[in-house]
């Protein structure tokens, strides 16, 4: 078979763009993923300059970079997390989208859009982009707080609502009984694929994982994990039901495995490659020309998708009795729009019930509502945090002013539970740290203990600076994601090039990141149990102390040589 030259040109441009897109937001301190549309913007067909031909070709990689994306999602749930929020997001999810039909419909009646064009727009705009929200979290490390985890369901829930509109909205004004018919056999076939799934997760995955896993062979590993994240995908795709879910609840199997993490650490070069292809697509497909000529009804959609869909989850949310801030933070995450507002308008306009115009200002809406949507979710929460703290300041101490932050002392990076048992250590022995923290409740309660703290995200030069990292004696990054870790010691290498720096890792891909860019030592908790482990047993044997003691030794070392070889 003869090589395509065009293809690989365009597939050249792609991954080109994503680079010179992400370094450029890397510089300008914003998520990549805005980078990465805006350089599909500079190689699309509608800017001048190189173009890329094959559009439809890079359309189906970046379905790719959803299923890998969603797949590694789920590995990183759990099913108990999901269980935590099931009365928001099956109750609440179909309540919200309802309200921003309505919300849509009324501000259509007061403007002149017809009744019909109003529903497909409020359908659209319902549809937050759960590929979109994911990586935002992701890079915030996010994913598994309150807020992140009521989004997630939320999204997940409006990806099965799109099984229903996408019967409906091709019928508007008209009733047949026969649609609702479609609708009951659409859900039916949905059912069909997730009644198996528990019984999946629990009696059929594990054991082939464990099988796979004992021929200690990596890319066999890898092939059968992506066989099952492709697979499930592709089964719900053909009852109706989207890729996105389909790789969720694949993950969600894996997941309920030993073998979770594992699976997650050889999928996140893969699955980074694709994500990245994925939102420089969306770029490409973005017309410039169609905000200027429709700029009525642009603002419109936008003012109903930030402005409207950030007071009706606020509501919602509020309505199940989560706090205030949660609710405002799963407002502003859902104030974008994605694929499947794409499929739906796409869908109405081929029915005749929109035009052209509806169809290409959605698409410029989701490109301005992600990159709205990307500045938000980075800077309200720290304003919400930095008011919540400041409400409760007549009972806390005070933060540390650049004066007051101690010297000679450590810099606790993260005080979840790792991070807190080390502070409780360093209290027991009266040494003195800094906690930098992005969990409000969290930096609250250290304020009451009078513990010096620092509210927001570690990986923020100026925050490191007022921590006083520049003269500290240690640095400890104990943060659950691994990007926001490498940024952190990153930064505060640069100013400090002396200070050991110990960081935690999850698995060996991520020691070797940490490593790279200067931790003094990493610890993986898997080595840190078999440490254990073989301690014990030993002692039981009544092997001598030293003897154990330099077995451990040799033993980290041949680890430390094991991860210097692999990368």
């Amino acid at each position: 078979m003869i090589p395509d030259p065009v293809f690989f040109r365009d597939l050249a441009a792609v991954f080109l763009a994503a680079v010179a897109g992400g370094t450029l937001a890397w510089i300008a301190r914003q998520p990549l993923i805005l980078g990465y549309v805006l350089g599909g913007i500079a190689i699309g067909p509608f800017t001048p300059g190189p173009a890329i031909s094959e559009l439809h070709t890079f359309e189906l990689f970046a379905e790719v970079g959803v299923v890998l994306l969603m797949f590694s999602i789920g590995i990183e749930f759990s099913v108990k997390d999901l269980m935590r929020v099931k009365w928001v997001a099956l109750v609440g999810g179909p309540l919200g989208i309802l309200m921003s039909i309505g919300l849509a419909v009324g501000v259509g009646s007061l403007i002149g859009w017809p009744t019909s064009q109003s529903i497909v727009i409020g359908a659209a705009i319902s549809m937050a982009s759960t590929m979109v929200l994911a990586r935002l979290l992701l890079d915030r490390g996010e994913l598994h707080s309150r807020h992140g985890r009521v989004m997630i369901g939320i999204t997940l829930v409006e990806d099965l609502a799109v099984v229903a509109m996408t019967v409906l909205v091709p019928a508007l004004g008209t009733f047949e009984s026969g649609r609702l018919v479609l609708i009951g056999q659409a859900l039916a076939k949905a059912l069909l694929i997730l009644a198996p799934f528990g019984y999946l997760a629990a009696k059929v995955i594990p054991p082939i994982m464990t099988r796979v896993a004992r021929t200690q062979n990596q890319e066999l590993f890898l092939l059968v994990a992506l066989a099952i994240g492709l697979g499930t995908a592709a089964a719900t795709q053909m009852v109706g039901l989207s890729l996105a879910l389909g790789a969720f609840l694949a993950g969600l199997i894996i997941s309920g495995s030993d073998y979770g993490h594992e699976t997650l650490t050889r999928l996140l070069s893969i699955r980074d490659a694709f994500v990245a292809l994925f939102f420089v697509t969306i770029g490409v497909l973005i017309d410039p020309r169609v905000i200027v000529e429709n700029l009525s009804l642009l603002a419109t959609m936008i003012a109903l998708i930030v402005a409207g869909k950030l007071l009706i989850w606020t509501v919602v949310v509020r309505i199940f009795g989560y706090a205030l801030a949660t609710a405002l933070l799963v407002g502003i995450g859902l104030t974008q729009i994605g694929e499947f507002s794409f499929v739906l308008v796409q869908m109405a306009k081929t029915a005749g019930h929109v035009g052209i115009d509806v169809y290409n200002a959605t698409l410029a809406a989701s490109l301005l509502t992600i990159l709205l949507n990307a500045i938000l979710v980075r800077y309200v929460p720290v304003w919400i945090g930095r008011r919540r703290l400041a409400r409760d300041s007549h009972d806390s101490v005070s933060w540390p002013s650049e004066r007051e932050t101690p010297r000679q002392h450590v810099v606790l990076c993260g005080f979840g539970r790792v991070g807190s048992a080390l502070g409780k250590a360093l209290d027991t022995f009266a040494l003195p740290y800094i906690v930098i923290e992005r969990d409000p409740d969290i930096v609250r309660r250290l304020q009451i203990r009078g513990t010096p703290c620092l509210y927001g995200d570690a990986s923020h030069q100026e925050l490191l600076a007022k921590a006083g990292t520049a003269d500290a004696l240690l640095v400890v990054v104990a943060l659950p994601e691994i990007e926001p870790a490498v940024l952190a010691v990153r930064r505060v290498r640069t100013p400090n090039p002396m200070v050991p720096i110990l960081a935690r890792a999850h698995g060996l891909m991520e020691a070797e990141k940490l490593a790279a860019v200067g931790s003094t030592e990493v610890i993986q908790p898997e080595v840190e149990a078999s440490t254990t482990l073989i301690r014990h047993a030993l002692s039981l044997f009544a092997v001598p102390k030293e003897g154990v003691l330099e077995y451990l030794e040799r033993y980290r070392e041949a680890m430390q040589t094991k991860r210097q070889d692999a990368g």
